[in-house]
C-alpha cells in the first residue's frame, strides 16, 4: 500500500485537482483508492458532489474516534475510489489539537489503522498551511507529492515545506520522504513556462515527473458537475496529463507496459 500527501502550502497550485483526479485515474486503472480531505473548506469533497452538512460524520470525527474510518468512508462515482470528506467543522481542529501536550501530530495517523489493508493507494489533500492538519498528513504517510506551478514563483517558499518535511522525517516520522514533484499549470504558449519547467527540473532531478499537467479550462469546469476530469471530458488535455501521471505512479512500484492505444501519451515540452 501506498500513502501519499499532497502538499504545498502555497495555494491555487492544484493539490486538490491532482488528488481528485490522480485518485479518479489511479482507479480507472483497477487500483482501489482512498482520498482524504484533509482542508476545511472541502473542496476535495464537493469535487465529488459530496458536502456534509455540519455536525456530519467527516475526517474531523474520525480525528477523535480512531479505527471508525467505515463509517466515514463514502463511495464515489468512480468504481474502486473512496474519499472521507471533510467540511467547515474541520476548522477549529488545530485550536483543539494545539492544547495537548502530547502525541498531537498523530491523530491522523491514529485514526487510519487497518485502512491500509483495504485499499492500495492513500492520498491525501492537505491545506494551504503548514500547521497542524498537514504535520498530521505528513505524519501518516511515508510519500509527499509537491505540485508546483509552472510560473515565475514557483520555487518561492518551497525551502519552508522542504524544511517542514525534513524536522518530521528526523523527528515525527522516519519513513517520510518528498518522492515526487508535479509540475502542474503548464501554459504551452508561453516560453516563460518551459524555462520554468527547465528550473524544476534542473532543482529536483529524478523526482520530477515527466508528465506535465497542462492549463486546461475543462480541469475548472469538472468539479462544478461533481466530477473528475476522466468522467467529465475524455478527450481533453486534462484527462490525458492525469492518465499518464497516473501511469507514472503505477510504474514507479510495479512492472507494467502502457497499451500501445493508451490516451496516456501526452506530448510533452522539449527540455
Amino acid at each position: 500500500m501506498r500513502s501519499i500527501a499532497i502538499a504545498n502550502q502555497k495555494g491555487g497550485v492544484g493539490k486538490t485537482t491532482t488528488t481528485a483526479n490522480l485518485g479518479a485515474c489511479l482507479a480507472e486503472r483497477g487500483k482501489k483508492v482512498a482520498l482524504l480531505d484533509m482542508d476545511p473548506q472541502g473542496n476535495l469533497s464537493v469535487h465529488f458532489g459530496i458536502e456534509p452538512e455540519r455536525g456530519e460524520s467527516t475526517i474531523y470525527n474520525l480525528m477523535f474516534d480512531p479505527g471508525q474510518y467505515r463509517e466515514v468512508l463514502r463511495k464515489t462515482s468512480v468504481d474502486g475510489l473512496y474519499i472521507i470528506p471533510s467540511n467547515i467543522d474541520l476548522a477549529g481542529i488545530e485550536v483543539e489539537l494545539s492544547r495537548e501536550n502530547k502525541g498531537r501530530e498523530y491523530h491522523l495517523a491514529a485514526a487510519l489503522q487497518g485502512l491500509d489493508s483495504d485499499f492500495e493507494y492513500i492520498i491525501i489533500d492537505c491545506p494551504p498551511s503548514l500547521g497542524l492538519l498537514t504535520i498530521n498528513a505528513m505524519c501518516a504517510v511515508r510519500e509527499v507529492f509537491i505540485p508546483l506551478q509552472t510560473e515565475f514563483f514557483a520555487l518561492q517558499g518551497l525551502g519552508r515545506l522542504m524544511q517542514t518535511v525534513d524536522m518530521i522525517r528526523k523527528t515525527l516520522n522516519p519513513e517520510l520522504e518528498i518522492t515526487g514533484i508535479i509540475a502542474s499549470m503548464f501554459d504551452v504558449r508561453t516560453s516563460l513556462a518551459t524555462e520554468v519547467l527547465e528550473e524544476i527540473k534542473e532543482h529536483f532531478g529524478a523526482i520530477v515527473f515527466d508528465t506535465v499537467v497542462r492549463n486546461n479550462v475543462r480541469l475548472a469546469e469538472a468539479p462544478s458537475y461533481g466530477m473528475p476530469i476522466k468522467d467529465y471530458d475524455q478527450t481533453c488535455y486534462g484527462t490525458e496529463d492525469y492518465r499518464s501521471l497516473a501511469f507514472e505512479i503505477i510504474e514507479m512500484t510495479e512492472d507494467v507496459e502502457l497499451p500501445a492505444d493508451d490516451l496516456a501519451t501526452p506530448p510533452l515540452p522539449n527540455i
